[in-house]
């Protein structure tokens, strides 16, 4: 199995990476963007990663296929406790790839058996090769998608979802691009899926493949990393964060051992939903662990404004208490009612999605908590350089609390930074709606499966007696 010094050293590798308008030639080098490869390399640190699967031998714990409940409950914690690990930050090298995997699982069994292809022992070879190398997997579902109100084959721009643009007897070449794929320009490879359910109309862009980070043709524009640069003060986000990129497929071939998806138009969706139930599964799962950054901030605020007594900031802890709560519930819950599908277990499709469009919705009261608590002064405090200059000691005098000034002035960078700066403040607000599926997207979910029956037929019987 790899250690953190091979992973980072296989990131040097050729692959395209561009940085404001710069290719990136080494990216463990370059001063923003090693800290995220940084990050994904604390996953080789963390303790007790592996488990002896009795077919492949010693393997990460993220690529065990969940075959029950138990299961479930152990990738639950497995995620929870690795973004503890890494500081309250996902660890998404490879939970993402493996929601993906094990989506891709269950759909090339169910089209094998009705196109009798052998999609799923090419999965299941890729799969092998993957667990073997323990490789780290970026997911690119989310297409770019142009006019929402048109379907990817009505676009003015054929473009602008990823397709198939020329089949040849070794493979496909594909074109379009993906947004938002996180941490693409640290993972060995991207897997490619489609974002929604496609028509016959729509079969060019109903594919689904993996691809090596450094294969020619595939470019990945990384967002500015505002939350750093030009942010003396950063006290988190200096230690870890993740990256996203644009990540563009400018005709890049794919071998035919490595396209899992090929025009089946039908399942495209299959594909789609099972993956958004893995992943949002696993984003209440993080975002449970990630939500003691904020608790955490918020005791400590207080003791050192000398209010961890007061009813109103009681009351701010508890509804961040019930945030996190609510949505280890959920993922406890999903794990104990799953559904079996070709003998492997899906998370709860209704609990799922329950938990998180509470924390698609509840997010930003968990932020105005702690800015209630650590007060206005995380908008005003003084600079990084201030506190480090002559008068360091004199801001340090007029900032104490109930605690010491510079004791305070640490826990109030804190804060500031996940609450009251914004670019990451804003960052976090935005991804906490539309990460891993929209506020929209969880509702279609979880009307789309909820049995109304039970409800319906109590009332029934009631106005038929």
């Amino acid at each position: 199995m790899r250690t953190k010094e091979d992973f980072l050293k296989s990131l040097n590798d050729g692959r395209k990476v561009i940085y404001r308008g710069k290719y990136v030639s080494d990216i463990t080098e370059h001063p923003v963007l090693k800290i995220s490869a940084h990050h994904a390399s604390k996953l080789f640190e963390y303790p007790n990663r592996f488990y002896d699967d009795p077919q492949y031998g010693k393997i990460s714990k993220y690529f065990k296929i969940p075959r029950t409940s138990q299961d479930l409950l152990d990738r639950h914690k497995l995620v929870y406790d690795t973004t503890i690990f890494c500081n309250g930050i996902f660890n998404i090298s490879q939970a993402i790839g493996s929601d993906a995997l094990f989506s891709l699982m269950i759909t090339t069994k169910k089209l094998d058996k009705k196109y009798g292809k052998d999609y799923y022992s090419k999965l299941m070879k890729y799969y092998e090769y993957v667990i073997k190398n323990d490789l780290t997997l970026a997911t690119a579902q989310t297409d770019v998608k142009g006019d929402r109100s048109k379907r990817p084959s009505k676009q003015s721009d054929p473009d602008l979802y990823v397709r198939v643009v020329d089949v040849r007897n070794d493979g496909i070449i594909v074109r379009g691009a993906k947004a938002h794929t996180t941490q693409a320009a640290v993972a060995d490879e991207i897997i490619v899926i489609p974002t929604r359910a496609m028509g016959e109309e729509d079969k060019d862009y109903s594919i689904a493949f993996a691809v090596p980070a450094n294969t020619p043709g595939l470019k990945m524009i990384v967002r500015p990393i505002d939350e750093i640069e030009g942010n003396s003060s950063s006290v988190l986000s200096v230690k870890d964060y993740e990256l996203e990129t644009l990540t563009i497929f400018d005709n890049v071939f794919v071998p035919w051992d490595r396209v899992f998806l090929f025009r089946e138009y039908e399942f495209a969706g299959t594909l789609a939903r099972l993956f958004a139930t893995y992943h949002r599964f696993t984003a209440i799962s993080y975002r449970a662990a990630m939500a003691n950054l904020y608790l955490g901030s918020a005791i400590l605020s207080a003791e050192a404004n000398g209010i961890a007594n007061e009813k109103h900031v009681r009351d701010d802890i508890i509804d961040m208490i019930l945030y996190k709560e609510i949505l280890r519930m959920s993922a406890i819950a999903s794990s104990v009612y799953p559904e079996i599908d070709e003998d492997i277990a899906i998370p709860n499709y209704i609990f799922t999605n329950i938990g998180k469009l509470y924390t698609n919705t509840h997010f930003h009261e968990v932020v105005k908590d702690l800015i209630d608590i650590a007060g206005g002064i995380i908008s005003t405090l003084p600079s990084e350089e201030d506190l480090r200059s002559s008068e360091g000691e004199v801001i340090s005098k007029y900032l104490r609390g109930a605690i010491d000034g510079k004791e305070r002035i640490e826990i109030l960078k804190f804060a500031k930074e996940i609450a009251g700066s914004s670019s990451l403040v804003g960052y976090w607000l935005t991804t906490m709606i539309h990460a891993e599926g929209s506020i929209e997207a969880s509702k279609i979910e979880l009307f789309r499966n909820y049995d109304f029956n039970e409800s319906k037929e109590l009332v029934k019987k009631i106005i038929s007696s």
